[in-house]
């Protein structure tokens, strides 16, 4: 069940998306939020797929492995689909009965919704796919870093967020182990209502967050036992640099929303 989620983990690799700067990374995935964001047409969400994919075949990403990070969030896609079917009003009725109405309007805003929510995760997924722990740090680090003269945490808090991601992974490791356990007990999560099968979690979310607990308690005595003392006085064995494959990288991001832009005032 928990396997399956690839969210904050890394893959590891040497391609060109992988030997970008982090902080190229994060910003390009904001701008690349942006774009999508800018879709107004169906029809354009086929240019930001190709954008996906082209990333993820120069990433050297298994694309099953990419599509692995949708499937935690098939159920909320299916639920906002139907959803926006049955409440988005229309007058191209194509089906109706009693109370039910289905237009056409409404599939296609359910069809919108559905598309942007798949673009935004598959798109942003590759970040955390294609860079390591340590980087997203330092790179988040390297971008709050203009906030320190107003004594803002730039350190501690892309610390937290980092630690935060990373451990994502784990924790599902550590909530599919008890559940197999617990199966082996005899117990069952698959029969039964809604509420049976909430109650039937019980008995993996409490050793799960007993675990967490724990974790984080042995996580912060070994950072004490390491003098860890924040940012203060930290020195770096890799020292960021933008190189021309940064820029070429923000070209290519800034040339699909242009595109998407143009296509949109001009074309539809």
């Amino acid at each position: 069940m928990f396997k399956n989620i690839t969210l904050g983990q890394y893959f590891p690799g040497n391609s060109a998306i992988h030997r970008l700067d982090p902080r190229t990374k994060i910003l390009l995935m904001i701008l690349y939020i942006v774009v999508v964001f800018m879709v107004k047409q169906l029809s354009l969400f086929l240019l930001c797929a190709v954008f996906v994919l082209g990333v993820t075949l120069l990433s050297e990403i298994p694309l099953s492995y990419l599509l692995k990070s949708l499937r935690p969030l098939k159920w909320l896609i299916v639920f906002m689909f139907f959803l926006n079917v049955f409440l988005t009003p229309g007058e191209r009725v194509l089906f109706e009965y009693w109370k039910v109405k289905i237009t056409l309007e409404g599939l296609r805003q359910a069809a919108f919704i559905s598309l942007r929510l798949i673009m935004l995760v598959s798109g942003t997924s590759l970040m955390t796919l294609t860079t390591t722990p340590i980087a997203l740090t330092d790179g988040l680090e390297r971008l709050l870093s203009p906030f320190k003269r107003v004594n803002f945490p730039a350190h501690e808090l892309a610390m937290m967020m980092t630690i935060a991601l990373r451990f994502i992974p784990t924790l599902m490791e550590e909530a599919d182990k008890i559940m197999k356990a617990q199966l082996a007990r005899g117990a069952d999560f698959e029969t039964g209502g809604i509420i049976k099968r909430a109650k039937g979690m019980i008995p993996i979310l409490v050793p799960l967050f007993i675990s967490a607990f724990r974790r984080a308690d042995e996580l912060a005595m070994a950072m004490e036992s390491r003098c860890y003392h924040g940012g203060e006085g930290r020195t770096r064995m890799r020292v960021l640099k933008f190189m021309p494959q940064d820029a070429l990288a923000a070209l290519t991001v800034a040339f699909l929303g242009i595109l998407i832009v143009i296509m949109q005032a001009f074309v539809f």
